[in-house]
């Protein structure tokens, strides 16, 4: 297993392994043969950025048996989607911000994020797992009240693409095995989410074989897998927590406008 972080250090951003708390510093391609240089940081020397410039951000919704469940919907045949916008993108360590223009709940959505890693169209779902760079913790940050607010058109793209609500990191792990993971979200210090990946009606070779037939996906972006139960809101002051083991922990505070 291997973690990929992405940094700013005196200015400049860069980015390597990180192994405890030293950053192995590479340079190149993250994602195609990048070569250390042979200089290393410490984690508290650098600011951590979101582990990939990821033009897109494609998020399921209904993926969890929990959920559809305590919902009572049924299992969807196809990934049911919506994109968050590129610039909502937010850093562990980063601050959730409510929006100016909504005063309703914001809610947390712990969830494991597929980070991909070759240009992937069209594939099948036994070679996915080919195009799959690593995995990542994402926090789908949701303005819960705009998504039925109008009963004309649902505002999934809205609620979910405020600046800072499309939050993942810390690093991108490379290696897991992604049936053997859990999500584990913490608010305040209280376990909100536990369930593991297979709770998921969708495996991530199936999201990404499903994805690509109707878009080409591109290294860097993610794929959030969707959430299950627990999620809640959040009051200014308060802190989010979501982790993987192997991963790491996604940190961040939410407040006010």
């Amino acid at each position: 297993m291997t973690q990929w972080i992405r940094f700013e250090h005196q200015g400049a951003v860069g980015f390597g392994t990180l192994s405890e708390d030293t950053i192995a510093v590479h340079e190149g391609d993250m994602f195609d043969r990048p070569t250390a240089t042979g200089a290393s940081l410490r984690r508290d020397e650098v600011t951590t950025l979101t582990p990939t410039v990821a033009g897109k951000m494609v998020a399921l919704w209904n993926n969890s048996r929990a959920t559809a469940a305590k919902l009572g919907q049924a299992e969807p045949p196809e990934p049911l989607y919506f994109i968050k916008a590129n610039g909502s993108y937010l850093a562990t360590d980063g601050t959730i911000r409510q929006p100016a223009a909504y005063d309703g709940k914001v809610v947390f959505e712990g969830e494991l994020g597929i980070v991909i890693g070759a240009v992937c169209r069209a594939v099948a779902e036994a070679e996915a797992a080919r195009h799959i760079f690593g995995y990542t913790c994402v926090n789908d940050v949701t303005a819960a009240g705009i998504t039925m607010a109008d009963p004309t058109f649902q505002q999934w793209t809205r609620a979910k693409s405020f600046d800072t609500f499309g939050v993942f990191g810390p690093v991108v792990a490379t290696g897991l095995d992604p049936a053997t993971l859990t999500i584990r979200t913490v608010y305040e210090g209280q376990e909100r989410q536990c369930y593991p990946v297979t709770d998921l009606f969708m495996s991530p070779s199936r999201i990404v074989s499903a994805i690509s037939r109707d878009m080409t996906l591109h290294p860097g972006d993610v794929i959030c897998c969707g959430t299950s139960v627990g999620v809640g809101s959040m009051k200014p002051g308060t802190v989010v927590e979501v982790t993987i083991d192997g991963i790491g922990t996604l940190r961040n505070r939410f407040e006010g406008a």
